[in-house]
């Protein structure tokens, strides 16, 4: 299924609907069988490695993806983390914001500079060269990057970055393309470190958080100058209602786009073209809380409604039962 997937995001043709993730998708389940717990796998290359491979090998999804959360960039960048090493199986968040404007982020000390050093992101690099080696002939593994305007979100002040949207547009605009410069190097390491492709998840600019004239006016440029600098393939995933900005979707110049249940599919196939198309089950409801009838109810409509790949809508609930998944993955 590896090859059949790598065909696909190239653009050919293939005789299936592959059902796969270049979201995070790791399950408790999957950890324990391991011998990991969640927030122990972020710091060391060969415990996230075996981490990210173990939905590979207790469900048979043929993908993997790292790293195991969306906040590196921004710890590479100074930002604390918290990777809730008091048990709680959560993902880390960044604990509190390094900026008070917009303005801050093209400053010197966010500078690329040797980009492997910085942060985690030697790490995940290792991590990926590891999962290639172990499973790399059977799995496409995405390297996962948040978009700039969630990366802008993790790091500056919320209520002075909307001020700044209405009286200094060009200033967070700035941020925003330098911000994806940023992002382009880190997915260009995640690749030559063996990714197959990256996954860019933007869920903080959907148009269904921040609104259509706001994500045409500041998301949807600094998603197209980031994937443009990006290397192929790259599959840009928006979470939230993306209906009133399916047009400009088509216009970042993704290999496909990867929506969520609360999209409407028939109009997002219409929109999109000839472009690929990936979604949309719904992680919570079917996923994690459905039973086999469910999911295969929502495969099959996934499919029908004219769906390149069947992928979740966002990350999988660490707390999703494998055979679900394995339900999922056919």
């Amino acid at each position: 299924m590896r090859e059949k997937i790598l065909s696909l995001l190239s653009g050919q043709k293939i005789d299936t609907v592959p059902a796969f993730s270049g979201l995070i998708h790791v399950t408790a389940e999957g950890l324990e069988r391991e011998g990991l717990k969640l927030h122990e796998v972020h710091h060391e290359a060969g415990k996230m490695a075996r981490a990210a491979a173990s939905t590979f090998k207790s469900t048979g999804m043929p993908s993997a993806t790292l790293p195991l959360d969306l906040c590196a960039p921004a710890e590479a960048l100074g930002s604390e983390l918290n990777f809730y090493e008091d048990g709680r199986v959560q993902f880390p968040q960044v604990t509190k914001v390094i900026f008070k404007s917009t303005k801050e982020t093209t400053t010197e000390n966010t500078k690329l500079t040797e980009i492997q050093k910085m942060g985690r992101v030697g790490v995940i690099c290792e991590a990926i060269r590891l999962v290639k080696e172990d499973i790399g002939k059977h799995v496409a593994i995405s390297g996962l990057i948040p978009g700039p305007y969630t990366l802008l979100l993790y790091l500056c002040n919320l209520t002075n970055m909307v001020m700044e949207m209405k009286k200094e547009p060009q200033m967070v605009t700035d941020a925003l393309f330098h911000l994806s410069s940023f992002l382009a190097e880190i997915g260009k390491a995640y690749r030559e470190a063996g990714a197959d492709f990256i996954t860019i998840h933007d869920m903080g600019g959907s148009a269904g958080f921040v609104g259509p004239s706001m994500y045409e006016k500041f998301v949807f440029p600094a998603e197209k100058d980031l994937i443009g600098k990006l290397p192929k393939p790259s599959v840009l995933s928006v979470c939230g209602r993306m209906d009133k900005v399916m047009h400009l979707l088509a216009q970042t110049g993704a290999d496909a786009i990867s929506v969520d249940q609360t999209t409407n599919i028939k109009s997002a196939r219409e929109a999109l073209g000839d472009g690929m198309l990936f979604g949309n089950l719904d992680p919570m409801e079917t996923l994690y809380r459905g039973d086999k009838a469910d999911i295969a109810e929502a495969v099959s409509r996934a499919k029908e409604a004219g769906m390149d790949a069947v992928w979740p809508g966002c990350d999988l609930v660490p707390s999703t039962p494998v055979q679900n998944i394995r339900m999922m993955a056919g």
